[in-house]
């Protein structure tokens, strides 16, 4: 690495952690890679397909579930690609351009799913708990407008933290022990006046965050208080079915984030950072397919059709 990139004057790529360093490893990874990728494409490719062409779909629940697969498919193509072309290649390297890049679509896209999650509990809520009044507070103009707002939250926290970073001077050179792009990262290359700002911004997300967080808790417990009310088990099992997936989904997406970003500084190593980032950045969009497909008999039935009809 040069003087001059040292200095952070002039960085034009930067460099990211290698899954291995034996080439058989790195094989093994590239194809392992592929194969949790292609399933990825395949499983949110099938709810998209699904909904879109089935009018039975064309409801609040499942227009929500359509905006996560493909913020789903937007965040596995971000990191995986570029993990699997480094493992194919032995190659550590990505651009400048591409580091920011992939730094704006990681904040903005696991931002926005966030957000969408949290609307997906309002919906399972009014669903549950107001079900008189779901067409009302849930036609097509306000799904839009939710939808719209989780998008649009998720682009102007990435715009704001995207733009702070890379004001920054990278002093502390251009190694990355990562092998995506993570703005904790990031900032252990730099320390300026954008740095205390950036925590600042950090510390404002974390709390939006932190409210999110409460409001599925608060949603969530409201609708299993509703659910343990229903005298039919018919009827309760139904309504079961309607909220794990979305359930098993959150938990599966808070649980790796936050062992990511909480769990103790004794136990961190480059090692055990490179594991749990790729849980929480790859796991839960490859198998959130698999979770709303598995006790959705309405959307099972629409896949058979739709796997039919192609094979005929």
């Amino acid at each position: 690495m040069s003087d001059q990139m040292c200095n952070g004057s002039s960085i034009t790529e930067f460099l990211l952690l290698a899954f291995a360093d034996i080439r058989e490893l790195q094989l093994l990874y590239f194809w392992l890679f592929l194969g949790i990728y292609l399933a990825a494409l395949l499983g949110n490719g099938l709810i998209i397909t699904a909904i879109a062409c089935d009018h039975h779909l064309h409801t609040p629940m499942y227009f929500f579930l359509l905006n996560l697969s493909l913020l789903d498919l937007g965040s596995i193509s971000t990191t995986l690609p570029k993990a699997m072309d480094n493992s194919l290649w032995d190659n550590r390297d990505i651009s400048y351009v591409g580091y920011v890049a992939q730094v704006f679509l990681i904040v903005f896209l696991i931002s926005a799913e966030f957000y969408l999650l949290t609307i997906m509990s309002y919906d399972r809520y009014v669903a549950i708990c107001n079900s008189l009044h779901y067409g009302t507070l849930l036609g097509n103009r306000a799904c839009v407008h939710m939808a719209a707002g989780a998008w649009g939250t998720g682009l102007l926290n990435s715009l704001l933290h995207t733009a702070n970073i890379f004001s920054m001077p990278f002093w502390q050179g251009n190694a990355v022990d990562h092998f995506f792009c993570e703005i904790p990262l990031i900032l252990k290359l730099s320390f300026s006046h954008s740095f205390l700002r950036e925590v600042g911004l950090l510390m404002v997300s974390v709390c939006f965050t932190l409210g999110c967080f409460v409001f599925i808790v608060v949603s969530y417990v409201q609708i299993f208080r509703a659910v343990l009310r229903i005298p039919s088990e018919q009827r309760r099992h139904k309504a079961f079915s309607t909220c794990l997936p979305h359930l098993a989904v959150v938990s599966l997406f808070i649980s790796t984030g936050t062992f990511a970003y909480l769990k103790p500084p004794s136990t961190s190593s480059p090692s055990l950072d490179l594991v749990v980032s790729f849980l929480y950045s790859v796991l839960p969009p490859a198998v959130n397919p698999l979770i709303y497909s598995m006790r959705n008999q309405e959307f099972k039935e629409t896949l058979k059709k739709l796997i039919q009809s192609a094979l005929s």
